[in-house]
């Protein structure tokens, strides 16, 4: 093989795998189950050149396919580990690793991954102070490097700093939920405190070109135009939308605090620091390869869109691109397609748009779908929702089908009246202005204090719902400061609005199509087709997807040119 990797399905080694595929090199896998090829599958990659095999690198290596590149990315990266548990990857793993490399005829190069921090303490591994992560790797990286020059190895040790991208939720990731959240009071640490960030794609290229350069070069990988963790955070508080703290916290007295108060984890404070580090030999080989670090600022806004399509690690984007938008003057959440959709998918209450998640399958062509202004991930906004609306629709250049729940239909309906000409069909699932009020969310007994505590499953018993990645992702929204008031408001105005947006459907003039479950049926008589699905209650997207888009396919849209609209 041109190379093998070992830790092949963590969050580096999958997307180094992922890199020397694209590069037209046979690539050998060495994992404990094969959770690597669909995740590769799903990325587009083509795994003609892959070969997968089973190891278990605590324990001497044999029976592996040989190759010029060894890439050792096998890491127990966790906090509160056990010593032992730590050691067995982290040292007897990496030795391992570099016993079996050592024996292979042809071998170019082994390149092992340390860490930015780890390279840089010197002396010997301090198990008490550290805890088991970090003096572990700093007894591998030390257990490495002299065992390498004993059997002269060919050896270069690429050391990352906080590595960032799609499927990463430890260390940095967890101030960014924090912060998300409103349970980031202070900074930890002061002013000046460093921790640099390098993303996923970057080092992975990096590595790719280890083998090629020089051997015996060791590197650290990391973006010193990284600003200092205070800015740091304000950039990613700016772009979500969030209030970033004003005050730090010393990094002495956190270590002093109970960590049940601070909810830092005491491992994680050591990586509180200003030190730098050296980047030169980096940088160069970088130079020589073409390859150039994206700007930081727009590396971590991508990356905290990452972290809130995947919910911090909890659930799994189920539509791309997403990310935050303007639309009408207010940051919105919004997955999908903005300028070519075949539907476009607006939710009720207490909903987000990852409501729609088990119905965007069965549904022909891209959508378009976004959170509501104040609800979801979306900022509040000033103006009417008509507005917002009619801004998100504005660079649409198809003619979609509109697909709206519940308290969504009355805009929805509103845009249809007033611009016919621009969707091909409204569908409205469970329009809460032709259903008896009694059934909505606001008279299930829930105040605004109690829907701040709600849990998954008691939001879900609330609704009529299993439990699940959806009712899950309207639970975490609902504990955001600010977030059940702003439900609780849009409720009490739809309600007022009831009997002049029933009025406003006898008047639409593109095709409607009314979808309720049996269990919710419609109060009022209407016109138009009513689909009625048995055994659905108000959230048959849900529950029934497949039913629901039956009553979506009628809708044909279609593409026009921007002169045209």
């Amino acid at each position: 093989m041109d190379a093998i990797v070992f830790g092949a399905t963590g969050f580096i080694g999958r997307s180094l795998v992922a890199e020397l595929l694209g590069r037209g090199r046979r690539v050998a896998a060495v994992v404990r189950d094969d959770s690597l090829t669909p995740w590769l599958t799903g990325q587009g990659v083509d795994t003609g050149g892959l070969v997968v095999v089973t190891a278990d690198i605590t324990r001497p290596l044999t029976g592996l396919p040989a190759a010029r590149d060894v890439y050792n990315v096998a890491a127990r990266y966790a906090f509160g580990l056990a010593v032992p548990e730590a050691r067995a990857v982290n040292v007897t793993g990496a030795l391992n690793v570099l016993e079996w490399a050592a024996a292979l005829p042809g071998l170019r190069r082994l390149v092992h991954v340390s860490g930015y921090r780890v390279s840089g303490a010197g002396g010997q591994p301090d198990y008490a102070r550290l805890g088991a992560y970090e003096a572990s790797k700093i007894e591998g990286d030390l257990a490495v490097r002299a065992r390498a020059r004993e059997l002269d190895v060919p050896l270069t040790i690429a050391n990352p700093s906080s590595v960032i991208g799609p499927g990463q939720y430890i260390g940095p990731a967890a101030l960014v939920e924090n912060l998300w959240n409103g349970r980031l009071p202070a900074f930890p640490g002061g002013p000046d405190v460093f921790v640099p960030i390098v993303t996923i794609g970057y080092f992975t290229r990096f590595l790719a070109e280890i083998p090629a350069a020089p051997p015996n070069e060791h590197h650290w990988v990391l973006d010193d135009a990284t600003p200092p963790l205070p800015e740091l955070i304000g950039i990613i508080a700016d772009h979500m939308g969030v209030r970033a703290p004003r005050r730090s916290v010393p990094v002495g007295l956190l270590r002093r605090l109970p960590r049940k108060l601070t909810g830092a984890d005491p491992e994680t404070l050591s990586f509180l620091s200003a030190d730098r580090y050296p980047t030169a030999s980096a940088s160069a080989l970088a130079a020589s390869v073409g390859l150039e670090m994206p700007p930081a600022a727009d590396a971590l806004r991508t990356w905290a869109d990452d972290l809130l399509a995947a919910r911090f690690g909890a659930a799994s984007p189920w539509t791309r691109p997403y990310g935050f938008a303007s639309v009408a003057g207010t940051r919105t959440w919004m997955l999908g397609d903005r300028h070519r959709p075949a539907h476009v998918l607006l939710h009720g209450l207490p909903m987000n748009a990852d409501v729609w998640a088990p119905l965007a399958p069965h549904l022909t062509g891209p959508v378009l779908a976004p959170d509501l202004p104040g609800l979801g991930r979306s900022a509040a906004s000033s103006l009417p929702t008509d507005a917002w609306l009619a801004d998100l629709m504005s660079p649409v250049r198809t003619r979609p089908v509109l697909v709206a729940h519940s308290l969504a239909c009355a805009p929805a309906l509103r845009f249809a009246a007033e611009h016919p000409e621009r969707v091909s069909k409204l569908v409205l699932v469970s329009p809460s202005f032709l259903q008896t009020p009694s059934s909505r969310f606001t008279r299930s007994r829930v105040a605004v204090p109690v829907m701040r505590r709600m849990s998954s499953s008691r939001l879900a018993g609330t609704l009529g719902l299993p439990d699940g990645p959806e009712v899950a992702s309207a639970a975490a929204d609902l504990r955001r400061p600010g977030a059940p008031r702003r439900v609780v408001t849009a409720l009490r105005a739809a309600h007022a609005e009831r009997e002049r947006t029933r009025a406003l459907l006898d008047e639409v003039a593109v095709p409607v199509e009314i979808i309720v479950g049996s269990a919710d049926p419609l109060a009022m008589d209407v016109v138009q087709p009513v689909t009625e699905i048995a055994g659905a209650g108000h959230y048959p997207q849900l529950t029934h997807p497949a039913r629901v888009a039956h009553g979506l396919r009628m809708g044909k849209p279609f593409v026009t040119s921007p002169e045209g609209l």
